[in-house]
């Protein structure tokens, strides 16, 4: 099963353009959050990227509620939104989680959820899922431009306990674009750009 998979587009309409183009070379893609700026803009992105007819899947970021989200793509029904909650897709089922975790230090306006949330939130994530995550793990594709580590216990502790195929996410914009792995897990910090990336197909 061929992935696109993005993140952090912020309102770019040119990156946003992109991944409708990309998309026409997958069979699923996955935005891992962020289309909105402080929690403004939310549908110039999203009404460009409803052009994808193909599975997508979708997790609010941190410039974005899961409310807001959802909303946004009423009128894109390829969309799934996921907040704590899974999707089938060719049988392989896939998890989201969205927000920025840890609490960012930016302030109301920002979507955040403290780590004992979020390991409340990812409690009915599936074993072997893809996970698509805002933020990274701790200590994966994770460090800020100034070098600092700033991903998530709750999310590490999860990609341990579960050992998903991949995960994705984005949120540190320092470390977009990079892969690691935390045991055989690829861990991929999508970024604006796009990452293709693919996974075994669901033998039943």
């Amino acid at each position: 099963m061929k992935l696109l998979l993005f993140s952090d587009l912020h309102t770019d309409t040119s990156a946003a353009k992109r991944m409708v183009d990309l998309a026409h070379t997958v069979d699923v893609v996955i935005g891992a959050g962020d289309f909105a700026n402080v929690r403004r803009g939310i549908s110039i992105c999203i009404d460009i990227l409803q052009a994808i007819r193909i599975p997508t899947v979708l997790v609010p970021g941190n410039n974005e509620s899961y409310e807001e989200l959802i909303a946004a793509c009423a009128k894109w029904p390829s969309a799934t939104v996921l907040q704590s909650t899974g999707v089938e897709i060719a049988g392989l089922p896939f998890f989201g989680i969205g927000g920025g975790i840890p609490i960012t230090p930016f302030g109301d306006w920002s979507c955040d959820f403290s780590e004992a949330d979020a390991a409340r939130l990812l409690n009915n994530c599936p074993a072997g899922a893809v996970l698509v995550s805002h933020s990274p793990p701790k200590g994966a594709v994770d460090r800020s431009s100034s070098g600092q580590s700033l991903g998530s216990t709750a999310v590490r502790d999860a990609v341990i306990r579960l050992k998903p195929r991949l995960v994705v996410c984005g949120h540190i914009h320092g470390s977009a674009g990079q892969q690691a792995y935390i045991g055989s897990t690829p861990v991929i910090n999508a970024g604006p750009n796009g990452v293709l990336f693919e996974v075994e197909p669901v033998v039943s």
